[in-house]
């Protein structure tokens, strides 16, 4: 019996692919549903940011920044793509 091992690029891109459409679903069913509770949970999000940072090299001007940022249907994304990864060895 042999076991395939998928490698670590494969699995960060399947879940970041997995957070960026859910993220995407849930604001567009955000713009589609009428103001109230159900509207609040797919747009509330959780941040975190780093930056910028900028580096000054006097020829050039170099800034950084990372951000991300997820909602509700983002995590169920992430679940979606861990399932996906399991079903499809």
């Amino acid at each position: 019996m042999t076991t395939k091992r998928r490698s670590v690029g494969i699995l960060i891109l399947a879940f970041i692919l997995g957070a960026l459409l859910g993220t995407l679903l849930g604001e567009l069913l955000g713009m589609v549903l009428p103001p109230g509770v159900v509207r609040e949970l797919f747009l509330r999000s959780v941040s975190l940011s780093f930056g910028p940072t900028t580096l000054n090299l006097l020829i050039l001007n170099l800034t950084l920044g990372f951000a991300f940022r997820l909602n509700f249907s983002g995590v169920i994304g992430l679940g979606v793509a861990y399932y996906l990864l399991r079903y499809f060895r």
